[in-house]
C-alpha cells in the first residue's frame, strides 16, 4: 500500500508498505547489480549507512549464478543476507546496452550472453519467472528501452510492443504469485513508461499503462544520451499523466542535482551506479561538490572527506590516508569512498523527505544546488 504523507508543490513525501518492510520516499536505491554493491560493501554495511532498498539485476543474476539456483537457496534476500526491500530490474535495459548481441522480436529478445556467448531468450514471461525465482520485493516489467536518438517511427513501434509486453507481464505475475512454491507471493509489479524524447508518444504511453492498475510506474529510457534539460522536460510532460496515488520511479538517475530536480517533478524512487562507480575511482560527493581524492592537494589533508559527516569513512579516516590507499591500490580506499558516497546519497534523501514534510523543499533544493557549485572555493 502506497500513502502520500505530505506534498510540497509537485514533490511527494510518501511511504510504500511491502512484505519486506515500509519504504520511505523519496528514496535512493543502492545498486548491487550481481547481488553485491561494487567496492567490497557488505549487506551489513548497508544497514549502517541507511540503505532502505537494494537493487539487483535480473539479467546478470540469470546468467550467473542462475535464478533457479538462487530460488533453491531460498531467494535473493536469504542468499545475500538482506531482509529489507529489493527491487529487481527486468533485463530490459540489457536489450538497450547489449545492442550488438541481441535480436528483438514480438515474443521477446534473443541474446548472446556477454560472459560465454551462449544463446539466451528472454520475453515478458521469462523475465517475470526469473524475478519470481529471485523473490524480490518489486519486479520491473520487461520493456525495450529505445535510444533517445532513435527515429520516431521506430520509437512508436517499440513503445506499442512494450505495452503488449506489459500486459503479458501482469498476467504472468498474477499466475506466479498464485503458485504454491513461489517464495514471495506478494511480489509487486512496476510498469515502465518509454518513448525516447517524444512528448506525445510518452504521454500516450503513460495513459495506456496507467489504466493497467499496476503497483507502481517508472519512467525509463532517460539518462541515456539526452541532455538534462530534455530529461526534465520529459518529466514535466509525463509525470502528470501517471497515477498520483502510485509510486513513481526514474530509472538510472542520477547525480545529486538530477535527483533534486526530479523530486521537484513528483518522482519517488531513484537508482544510479554513480555513487559506487565514482567512489571506486576516488571521486567523492560533498555538500560543496565532488572531490577527486587522487589530487595532490589532499596528500597532507588530515580532514575527513566532509566535516560533520557520520559515514564510516569520515568518522575514522582522513583524506590523506584514503588518498594513500587509493594510490597504493588498496581495496580499502575504494571501499571507504563507496561507503561515503552511498551514505551521502541516503542522507540527502532523508533531508529531502524532511524538507517536503516541513514545506520548505524549494529552499532546501536551492541551498543544496548552490552548495554543489561551490567546489574548489573552499575545499
Amino acid at each position: 500500500m502506497y500513502r502520500i504523507i505530505a506534498r510540497d508543490g509537485n514533490a511527494k513525501r510518501a511511504e510504500l508498505q511491502t512484505v519486506h518492510g515500509t519504504i520511505q520516499t523519496p528514496v535512493f536505491m543502492n545498486v548491487g547489480t550481481a547481488a553485491a554493491i561494487k567496492g567490497a560493501v557488505a549487506t551489513t554495511d548497508l544497514y549502517e549507512i541507511g540503505t532502505q532498498v537494494e537493487l539487483s539485476n535480473t539479467y546478470h543474476l540469470h546468467v550467473r549464478p542462475g535464478d533457479k539456483l538462487i530460488k533453491e537457496l531460498g531467494g535473493l534476500h536469504k542468499f545475500m543476507n538482506w531482509d529489507r526491500p529489493i527491487l529487481t530490474d527486468s533485463g530490459g535495459f540489457q536489450v538497450f546496452s547489449l545492442a550488438g548481441l541481441r535480436k528483438i522480436k514480438e515474443e521477446g529478445v534473443y541474446f548472446n550472453s556477454h560472459i560465454d556467448g551462449r544463446k539466451i531468450f528472454m520475453g515478458p514471461e521469462e523475465s517475470m519467472q526469473i524475478q519470481s525465482n529471485l523473490a524480490s520485493t518489486i519486479a520491473m516489467a520487461f520493456d525495450e528501452c529505445p535510444s533517445s536518438v532513435a527515429e520516431r517511427s521506430y520509437v512508436q513501434q517499440s513503445v506499442e510492443r512494450t505495452t503488449r509486453w506489459l500486459a503479458r507481464c501482469k498476467t504472468e505475475m498474477a499466475r506466479l504469485n498464485s503458485l504454491e512454491d513461489t517464495i514471495n507471493k506478494n511480489q509487486l509489479l512496476f510498469g515502465i513508461n518509454q518513448g525516447a524524447i517524444f512528448d506525445d508518444i510518452r504521454i500516450d504511453h503513460a495513459k495506456a499503462i496507467s489504466e493497467m492498475d499496476l503497483d507502481g510506474y517508472a519512467v525509463g529510457g532517460l539518462a541515456v544520451g539526452e541532455t538534462h534539460e530534455e530529461m526534465y522536460h520529459i518529466l514535466d510532460a509525463v509525470v502528470p499523466y501517471l497515477p498520483l496515488e502510485k509510486p513513481t520511479y526514474l530509472m538510472g538517475v542520477g547525480t545529486p542535482a538530477n535527483i533534486l530536480e526530479a523530486v521537484d517533478r513528483g518522482i519517488d524512487f531513484f537508482d544510479c551506479v554513480y555513487p559506487s562507480r565514482n567512489g571506486r575511482h576516488g571521486h567523492v560527493y560533498t555538500n560543496q561538490g565532488k572531490l577527486n581524492l587522487f589530487n595532490a592537494k589532499y596528500e597532507k589533508d588530515q580532514r575527513p572527506i566532509e566535516e560533520g559527516c557520520q559515514c564510516p569513512a569520515c568518522r575514522h579516516y582522513s583524506r590523506a590516508y584514503i588518498r594513500h590507499l587509493l594510490k597504493a591500490k588498496e581495496m580499502l580506499g575504494m571501499r571507504l569512498c563507496v561507503l561515503h558516497n552511498l551514505y551521502f546519497y541516503n542522507t540527502m534523501m532523508t533531508e529531502i523527505r524532511e524538507a517536503i514534510e516541513q514545506g520548505r523543499y524549494q529552499e532546501y533544493k536551492r541551498k543544496k544546488l548552490d552548495g554543489f557549485l561551490e567546489n574548489d572555493k573552499k575545499i
